[in-house]
């Protein structure tokens, strides 16, 4: 991927001549902080807020003993896939209670990466029919976030699990890796690309 040309990275290369947004979304402590941390070529905006026992009973922690802190409104990085292309990133709370802000979040993206974590497989149903009722026809990417101890499955069994729509891509992902979560964010691209010349 292109790096921008101001020395600090602040600043979006003059050679940029598209721009797109994209939604990283999925269930709760699945990673979507992590993977835009990993690639973000600017300083990400994160509203974390530390977890509190007020969550006790209402956030679903089985699996997640490390987590300290969650996302109450949304992440934002900036991405520089080529020269001429820059991607806005937007990562979703996974929250039930966050889900209001899904549809303004949504608005102007041209597809969206849906970060699964297959320990906690059942939490992506209702994720992906979140992203189903505020983004009708949005394309989207599944990226696997593996973590050390999650169970490994087929492409095929997944999307027969996730029940996802014929031709969905899904890729692996270790979303520390910039190079892994570049490479989702990349087939999400394509995929969105390859959509948009069918419908027009």
């Amino acid at each position: 991927m292109a790096s921008a040309s101001s020395s600090d990275g602040l600043y979006v290369a003059d050679t940029v001549q598209r721009s797109a947004k994209i939604l990283v979304v999925g269930a709760f402590g699945v990673g979507k902080t992590t993977l835009i941390g990993s690639v973000s070529e600017i300083d990400p905006l994160r509203t974390e807020e530390a977890m509190t026992t007020a969550s006790v009973g209402i956030d679903d922690l089985a699996g997640l003993d490390d987590k300290k802190a969650t996302t109450v409104a949304m992440d934002f990085g900036r991405v520089t896939v080529t020269p001429e292309l820059v991607l806005y990133l937007f990562g979703t709370p996974g929250q039930r209670r966050f889900w209001d802000l899904w549809e303004g979040l949504a608005e102007g993206a041209v597809g969206a990466l849906v970060l699964v974590d297959t320990r906690r497989l059942e939490h992506s149903f209702e994720v992906l029919d979140q992203l189903e009722t505020h983004s009708k026809g949005m394309p989207f990417a599944v990226a696997i976030n593996n973590f050390p101890d999650s169970p490994r499955y087929d492409a095929e069994e997944l999307v027969e699990a996730l029940d996802l729509p014929p031709g969905t891509p899904v890729v692996e992902c270790d979303a520390r890796q910039r190079s892994d979560s570049a490479r989702g964010l990349i087939t999400l691209v394509e995929h969105a690309l390859a959509a948009q010349r069918v419908a027009s």
